[in-house]
């Protein structure tokens, strides 16, 4: 009884932290939505987490990072203009 009393809590914890349940991942359709054009960085961190990969070009007017995350087969990709969100792509919701 208490294994899954144990279970119940941690499910219910991380449901609450806005995290995939079964993985732990904060990469969820409702995190996603939550990232709007002229987010910061640390603010999209604070949503999703750290990103899996990161790669940054400079444009000679303006610097363009991409942060990609992960989980699976699901991502989502945001573009950050001169370390402000820019632009998204996911394919959550059409699994």
């Amino acid at each position: 009884m208490k294994v899954i009393s144990a279970v119940f809590w941690a499910i219910l914890v991380l449901a609450a932290c806005n995290r995939n349940v079964m993985t732990g991942s904060k990469l969820t359709l409702d995190n996603y939505n939550q990232i709007t054009t002229g987010m910061s960085k640390a603010q999209v961190e604070k949503i999703l987490g750290p990103p899996m990969s990161m790669e940054t070009k400079d444009m000679l007017i303006f610097k363009k990072t991409i942060w990609r995350y992960e989980d699976g087969q699901k991502f989502a990709q945001i573009t950050f203009k001169n370390d402000e969100v820019d632009g998204k792509d996911t394919n959550l919701g059409t699994q």
